[in-house]
């Protein structure tokens, strides 16, 4: 008998990166076990470790014995392992859009990652620097062009659920975490429904119910 999947994460209360992949694991409807391993702490390091090359979460073991140790490769390998799951769109050019920004989210945003770092637990009004808001600027024109092109397709990034709704999904946290309004940087309205969107997903909801309910997850 295979080995199932086993996906390593760190706290679901902070681990915006452990969040994704889950995501999209949750998405294939394929059977999985979770490693946690507590972050922040001086044993940390070397519980990642004990998993991962590159000491940091998420990474996935599969069942064939391999450690797949970065966000988007997790995703891809998803992906080509569960084709049935469309993890990503069927059409070319949607499929090539969710890439940009999927691929855009894995790479940059640094100062919003940086100044504004997921806590399902937080609540504040943040106010935040220029290159932040320069970051939720670009959100704001990337989610309208694309909900607005997208629009009759369905309600996500490029209609239907995708990977790059993944890669998203621990922004909308943000979003609302410091109280940050899309409509203050140039939305008019189809970016701040793809969060409320993003946030209203049955499989978000219960990773939130986790991080929400451990008594040792950070505040």
């Amino acid at each position: 008998m295979e080995a199932p999947l086993q996906i390593v994460i760190g706290d679901k209360n902070l681990s915006s990166w452990s969040l994704r992949p889950w995501l999209a694991l949750k998405r294939t409807g394929a059977p999985f076990e979770e490693i946690l391993v507590r972050l922040n702490r001086e044993d940390t390091t070397a519980e990642i470790l004990k998993h991962s090359p590159t000491a940091m979460v998420p990474a996935l073991k599969t069942d064939e014995g391999e450690t797949i140790w970065d966000t988007l490769a997790i995703c891809e390998w998803l992906a080509e392992r569960f084709p049935e799951a469309r993890l990503w769109p069927a059409d070319p050019t949607a499929r090539a859009l969710a890439r940009c920004a999927a691929s855009e989210m894995h790479s940059g945003f640094a100062s919003l990652r940086g100044e504004c770092p997921m806590n399902l637990k937080r609540r504040t009004v943040a106010d935040v620097t220029p290159p932040t808001q320069s970051n939720l600027r670009r959100l704001a024109e990337l989610f309208t062009m694309l909900r607005t092109r997208f629009a009759d397709r369905g309600p996500f990034l490029v209609g239907a659920w995708s990977i790059a709704d993944a890669f998203y999904t621990p922004v909308a946290t943000r979003i609302r975490s410091y109280g940050l309004k899309l409509s203050d940087y140039g939305d008019t309205g189809p970016a701040d429904r793809y969060v409320e969107t993003l946030l209203q997903q049955p499989d978000f909801l219960d990773w939130e119910r986790a991080g929400l309910a451990d008594p040792e997850a950070e505040a």
